[in-house]
């Protein structure tokens, strides 16, 4: 193989550049192109462009990485082949790089993989190899076999091969986008490697350009990593945005990325779902999560800085989106807009009171209305409303209360929007000593039947919710009756239940709706 004899903290950007510069991935990879969006740069006041990763052969940057790596193995390694552990978009890469150059590549997945990314990387000719429930169990055992088979491991994202195929994209960028004044660059950022390799050409090339990296809240290692001054893991990440989500980048991309990175956003899930719709409108095509995570960034960065009249480039790094995802989606975009308020309003328990909340809401488009009789004096609705403007939403808070209603403001309340939504109604007050988690399940045959037999019994299950969004996990609302003598042992059926917990109980949404 070439020799690449860095070590994490000696790579600089100009190395980077070199790397790009002699890398193979036009053997496999294409030139994407620079779209416009007439749409979204009129809402925003900016010309914005996306850099369009998601019309790669394989819909995704990876291939570039994978294939570069691969293409410069010596032909030893060639004979032996490689392997990865990925259950997304890295694994189609070292799939479809390992056809090209015919080379055998095992590809370990978790085993809740989805059937139509275990097929695709068949169909390919890679040996697909599933293990365990998480992406952790995959790796370690991808490295077992690497040892065991003497492959070539192929990371996605912590080797300077990898990174210099994904910075590959820079050097394009550069050529399709020439602009007078100031370039911003939004980067979706998982492990690191994508923002690595582009920020590091960048940054050799035209320091001038301001390179921001976005990620989700709840997968921020590499922003937190930054702040921190070294490499943090977290305990644990969000789920929606599977593409990013990753507990711990790595070296050469954390060392590259504290240089060379400028500035940081953060967004939730509702305006990742706002930012996938944002991109459909004006090209109509479906990102994934992390495909549209740097336009989530990128009008989030525009709000809070107020910038007008600049270039921006968002990376759309991918579409390769489960279709059941999408009514996942399209419920939250408007929230991810802020065009659309939840709200828990308190009304008298009699007739006529809810023509009365009617005339209040007025001409503004209810989206959805939740209710269920209950024997008692006042009675508690969950109610969507349109807004034509973000400012709406306190103003109609403000304006019910006045009027003498008791509003709660759920719009931003995740246990609300997954969960409560769907189950208002429900009350139990004879489901004494209640504690209620929210858990993250494998998607797999026999994950439920798995966490019951823990139970064995014991304590009865008063309260359970599950919805599939189209992910490889999914999320649950269980409430459990613990008397509190037995609050110890429940704590150490917890803790050997093998899925991530968080206790939910004291939840507005849940007290109001649910209890």
């Amino acid at each position: 193989m070439t020799q690449v004899d860095f070590k994490p903290g000696e790579l600089d950007a100009m190395d980077v550049l070199r790397l790009a510069l002699t890398s193979k991935v036009y053997g496999a990879a294409v030139e994407t192109p620079v779209s416009e969006t007439p749409r979204l740069s009129a809402r925003l006041g900016n010309r914005v462009l996306l850099k369009r990763e998601d019309q790669q052969p394989i819909f995704s940057f990876k291939l570039r990485g994978a294939y570069n790596k691969m293409a410069q193995l010596t032909a030893e390694e060639r004979s032996r082949g490689v392997i990865c552990a990925s259950a997304g978009n890295h694994a189609q890469g070292v799939a479809f790089a390992a056809e090209r150059l015919g080379v055998r590549a095992v590809i370990v997945m978790p085993a809740t993989t989805p059937e139509i990314k275990v097929g695709a990387c068949r169909a390919r000719g890679a040996e697909v190899v599933l293990f365990g429930d998480s992406f952790s169990d995959a790796e370690a055992h991808a490295f077992a076999l690497q040892r065991e088979l003497g492959l070539t491991f192929v990371h996605p994202y912590d080797d300077p091969l990898v990174l210099a195929g994904q910075g590959t994209v820079a050097l394009e960028l550069l050529r399709q986008v020439e602009v007078p004044g100031p370039l911003t660059v939004f980067v979706p950022v998982g492990g690191g490697g994508l923002i690595a390799g582009v920020a590091g050409v960048l940054k050799a090339l035209r320091p001038d350009i301001r390179v921001v990296g976005v990620e989700p809240e709840d997968s921020d290692a590499m922003f937190q990593s930054v702040q921190a001054g070294e490499r943090v893991r977290l305990d644990s990440v969000g789920i929606f945005v599977d593409g990013v989500a990753v507990k711990q980048v790595g070296a050469f991309t954390f060392d590259l990325t504290r240089r060379y990175v400028d500035d940081w956003v953060r967004v939730n899930t509702d305006e990742v779902c706002a930012a996938i719709k944002d991109v459909f409108d004006d090209t109509r095509a479906v990102m994934e999560p992390a495909g549209a995570l740097a336009v989530a960034g990128l009008k989030r960065f525009v709000q809070e800085r107020g910038v007008q009249g600049e270039t921006l480039v968002a990376l759309t790094c991918g579409a390769n989106v489960n279709f059941d995802r999408l009514r996942h989606v399209a419920e939250r975009a408007e929230i991810g807009e802020r065009r659309e308020a939840i709200f828990a309003v308190t009304i008298p328990e009699r007739p006529g009171a809810f023509r009365e909340f009617i005339e209040v809401v007025g001409a503004r488009a209810i989206t959805e209305f939740n209710y269920r009789f209950a024997p008692r004096a006042q009675a508690q609705i969950f109610v969507g409303v349109q807004l034509a403007a973000p400012g709406q939403r306190a103003e109609l808070r403000d304006e019910l209360v006045s009027r003498g209603y008791a509003v709660l403001d759920l719009t931003d309340d995740e246990l609300a929007k997954v969960h409560v939504r769907h189950m208002v109604g429900g009350r139990a007050p004879e489901a004494t000593d209640e504690r209620v988690y929210s858990f993250t399940f494998p998607e797999r045959p026999g994950a439920l039947l798995e966490f019951l037999t823990h139970l064995h019994g014991r304590w009865n299950i008063s309260l359970f919710h599950y919805r599939n969004h189209g992910s490889a996990h999914g999320r649950v609302l269980a409430g459990v009756q613990v008397p509190p003598g037995d609050a110890p042992e429940f704590a150490a059926f917890l803790a050997g239940v093998g899925y991530p917990a968080t206790e939910v109980t004291a939840n507005p949404a849940y007290r109001l709706f649910l209890t």
